[in-house]
């Protein structure tokens, strides 16, 4: 039996896709409410960028984590989601 034929492999397959499909539409839920702060914090004076929210945000998370995902692993994870979610903010 091959892994494409496994059932096992298949329903765990099947899970992950479906896993993915809710991480990529919370992602884009991410941005498009990060872009409508931006554009109050625009509109009203305010730096786009809060450092000290960015430091919270991390530390909450890394609290709240109970893995199996490390601490190093949340600090990695919210670097990259911060810095995509900026990025792509950027280009709207």
């Amino acid at each position: 039996m091959s892994t494409a034929t496994d059932p096992v492999v298949e329903a765990a397959r099947a899970e992950i896709a479906a896993l993915d499909v809710r991480l990529l539409a919370i992602v884009n839920q991410r941005i498009r409410k990060v872009a409508d702060l931006r554009q109050y914090k625009d509109r009203s004076g305010l730096d786009f960028v809060d450092r000290d929210r960015e430091a919270w945000l991390a530390d909450y998370l890394t609290r709240l984590n109970r893995g199996p995902l490390s601490d190093a692993g949340v600090s990695e994870l919210m670097t990259f989601v911060l810095a995509l979610v900026k990025r792509e903010v950027a280009r709207g």
